[in-house]
């Protein structure tokens, strides 16, 4: 059987899973605690074969149709046992290949000019605001990766790290501008006016979550120093002393990176300071996660270091600091996913059973990533000059902080 020969060359080294085909034929793949052993079903025939040429896709697409299920243990434990065996390499060359011809295509049909940009944004993003509340923290409804200083901490107070932490990289001072590119509900646009006596601007392309956002600036009273628009990074005419952006660079495609930094030059002060917060790779660039570009993020792109650096240099921008979060990321997936499974029948009253098996997959897949891929969290301070930053760099960010 195909896919048992590539679990098993998968599982040679640590862990293993017992198999069981369409005809209930079982294959033992690696050295599974036999007492107990995590056991993938295959309900269907054809996915001996699909899943060998493209288990990246074809995986996932099976799980949510009801096609395989998991005993003895979760998807998130399946997929962090995989991981953990395969490191950065592809699964396998029939995958690898697939995935490097949907790169290219996706690479020369890809134009996210504003009018694709906000379609990509509403089909992730105003899917209602009930989803969200299933498993992101109640105060701030972060939807990024949060920081723990402790292993042990809440994601509430890991999220507040999260802002802190920004906070203090962007060195504001009373009276600044400040505008949050992709600024998602609002909990660090409204977290910067708290803590400082800076006025915020937010920009979104998603109608749900600027309407939230205005409404919740009233309730919090912070009105009269936030304000809420929904448009496209490249219509922002202003200029601010500070800038940030969070979550948001994923979904600005490769083709517009020297646009997106040319703007940041273009809108900040000569003495401005922009905060990059991303998603990233510690590989070469290569071809994105075709399950998620196809039901989860479309139009996402995650850059590696290398893709970012060119079009930063183009746009005559000082790269005056870069920090790599390693472990933050799939602590932050793996509440979410518990969070989330918790609130499993509200999901799929909501939202129907099939979804609810792809956001798992998607969460599961993703927290496992990150702990055992090439998945990492960049944030990137980027000045117009060497004088825009304290001499003493990093003292200002971790002096009197929490770490």
């Amino acid at each position: 059987m195909l896919v048992a020969r590539l679990l098993s060359k998968i599982f040679e080294k640590n862990g293993g899973i017992v198999l069981i085909d369409s005809q209930g034929q079982k294959y033992i793949c690696g050295k599974p605690n036999l007492q107990k052993p995590l056991t993938i079903k295959l309900l269907k025939k054809d996915l001996n074969w699909k899943l060998a040429i493209s288990p990246d896709l074809n995986f996932p697409e099976a799980y949510m149709r009801g096609e395989i299920e998991v005993e003895n243990g979760s998807l998130l434990d399946f997929f962090n046992m995989t991981f953990e065996n395969l490191g950065s390499s592809e699964i396998n060359i029939y995958g690898s290949i697939v995935n490097k011809i949907l790169h290219t295509w996706r690479y020369i049909t890809n134009y996210n000019q504003p009018t694709k940009s906000k379609k990509n944004v509403e089909h992730h993003y105003d899917k209602g605001e009930e989803l969200y509340d299933l498993f992101l923290d109640e105060k701030h409804r972060q939807y990024s990766c949060a920081y723990f200083i402790k292993d042990d901490e809440s994601l509430e107070d890991a999220q507040q790290n999260k802002l802190n932490h920004i906070i203090k990289k962007l060195d504001l001072h009373p009276g600044q501008k400040v505008i949050d590119i992709g600024c998602g509900w609002g909990g660090l646009a409204f977290e910067i006016a708290r803590q400082t006596e800076c006025e915020v601007t937010g920009i979104s392309l998603s109608e749900n979550q600027i309407d939230y956002c205005k409404k919740k600036s009233k309730e919090l009273k912070l009105d009269n120093q936030v304000q809420f628009k929904l448009c496209d990074y490249r219509e922002v005419k202003e200029k601010f002393q500070r800038g940030v952006s969070v979550g948001a660079f994923e979904h600005i495609g490769k083709k517009f990176y020297k646009t997106f930094f040319k703007k940041i030059k273009d809108i900040m002060t000569d003495d401005g300071l922009f905060l990059l917060h991303t998603i990233g790779s510690v590989k070469s660039p290569g071809a994105v996660q075709p399950f998620i570009q196809k039901y989860v993020f479309p139009g996402g792109v995650v850059p590696s270091l290398s893709d970012l650096m060119n079009p930063i240099e183009k746009a005559n921008l000082v790269l005056a600091d870069c920090e790599t979060l390693i472990h933050h990321y799939d602590k932050t997936l793996k509440i979410w996913l518990e969070r989330f499974i918790k609130n499993k029948a509200k999901a799929k009253y909501l939202y129907g059973g099939e979804f609810v098996k792809m956001w798992e997959c998607y969460l599961s897949m993703c927290s496992a990533a990150f702990k055992f891929r090439d998945l990492v969290v960049y944030q990137l301070q980027l000045v117009k000059n060497f004088a825009a930053i304290p001499s003493n760099r990093r003292n200002y960010i971790y002096s009197n902080n929490l770490l």
